[in-house]
């Protein structure tokens, strides 16, 4: 398959360093002002459960972001729409720091993340548009080594912006971010999109990959690894510093030691991708995730007593896997569809970001100040989405015998 000429003598380091600039913008946006609900929720004469919907209300909205985007994106090109997203998160952040008033919090925390959603679900569909197969699946995973800086430092930038200037600079900081990033990227990237001889409508781009079956296969991946990852991030404030008692100061560094387990996880992922297929993987991670929730699970049910140090090793495991499992998955999506790579993105990202959301409220439904919610919900979704991913490959195998990988 040919290539985009723009790509040809382009350095492709310097583009995934980029990309992933742009995609951290989604972890920074949600952690960064984790630390400043107390606070905010205050000044707004709140219930701090107001001021957490705005989390689920941003998942939703880049959902929709992403689910607009790659039909979008695919029609007009690349670069266009990334900067129409850009833009409208920029507009969005200020609008953030004007606010005063809940509802004007919760209207423009929508459209920051519709905006995040359309610029950001186009970083995969160019990492498509250059490369395939395993190549796309390391190029993949050298971008999520970068990303994953992000929600590592977040709530630590969050804290800092918080006592140095108050919970507005948050998303001050998000604004020049998010400039900075488009400048460089209007300098830097490439229009990267191939163009189809024949146009094809949005509606028609998402039918096509949603009665993909193999496709659909891959989708319960990895929606369903979002869903435990979310339930993780919606509980682990109260799980942490409330059930084990953790200060507020060493709660960020048990957060972000399963952000060093991903990275570490990654660079594996992209040693085995030399010997083994992006499936492959991809089931491999499932599997380590069913089992450490399933251990997790039964540690809890044996132990009166659960020590922080097991559930902190477990959730490091399962957290951890996430990186054999998202970049797989995507690598093994996109590949059935070369000139629709940013629909197939989009339905992805925003099909992921739907599960947690759905998981985040599930967890907080359930809340009782134990471990059992938040465990249950991981791991029900780690089986959910083997099972899932399982039987619809193995019904695509029935009608069609070709080997399809892991």
């Amino acid at each position: 398959m040919d290539r985009p000429r723009s790509t040809d003598t382009h350095n492709v380091a310097q583009l995934i360093l980029l990309l992933a600039g742009l995609t951290a913008i989604a972890p920074l946006a949600i952690d960064a002002y984790l630390p400043a609900m107390p606070l905010m929720a205050s000044e707004f004469a709140v219930s701090i459960h107001d001021i957490e919907l705005s989390l689920s209300l941003f998942l939703a909205g880049f959902a929709i972001g992403q689910l607009t985007g790659g039909p979008l994106s695919d029609h007009f090109g690349r670069r266009r729409v990334i900067f129409v997203g850009l833009t409208l998160f920029c507009i969005a952040s200020m609008g953030i720091v004007l606010s005063h008033t809940l509802y004007g919090l919760w209207i423009w925390r929508v459209i920051q993340a519709i905006g995040g959603g359309m610029a950001i679900v186009n970083s995969s569909a160019v990492i498509r548009d250059i490369s395939s197969g395993r190549d796309s699946a390391r190029y993949l995973s050298h971008m999520a080594i970068i990303m994953m800086i992000a929600p590592l430092i977040a709530p630590l930038i969050g804290t800092l912006c918080l006592y140095i200037a108050g919970w507005h600079s948050i998303f001050i900081v998000l604004f020049v971010y998010a400039l900075l990033i488009g400048l460089l990227l209007h300098r830097l990237l490439p229009e990267t999109r191939q163009i189809s001889p024949q146009k094809t409508s949005a509606l028609r781009r998402y039918i096509e990959v949603l009665s993909h079956r193999k496709a659909l296969a891959y989708l319960a991946a990895q929606s369903f690894t979002y869903g435990g990852l979310f339930s993780f991030i919606t509980a682990s404030p109260s799980v942490y510093m409330v059930y084990f008692g953790v200060s507020a100061s060493v709660y960020p560094f048990l957060f972000g030691i399963n952000v060093l387990m991903m990275i570490v996880v990654n660079r594996i992922n992209v040693r085995l991708l030399l010997f083994y297929d992006p499936p492959c993987l991809l089931r491999l991670g499932q599997i380590i995730q069913v089992i450490t929730g399933v251990l997790m699970l039964l540690y809890i049910l044996i132990s009166p007593d659960p020590a922080l140090s097991m559930i902190v090793f477990g959730i490091m495991i399962f957290i951890g896997s996430q990186a054999l499992i998202v970049s797989n998955a995507i690598a093994s999506t996109v590949e059935f569809f070369p000139r629709s790579s940013a629909t197939a993105t989009a339905v992805l990202g925003s099909f992921g970001f739907l599960s947690g959301a759905a998981s985040g409220l599930l967890v907080s439904s359930l809340g009782d100040g134990s471990l059992w919610p938040m465990i249950t919900v991981m791991t029900g979704c780690a089986i959910a989405g083997l099972t899932l991913k399982t039987l619809i490959l193995r019904s695509c195998r029935h009608k069609d015998p070709t080997p399809s990988g892991c």
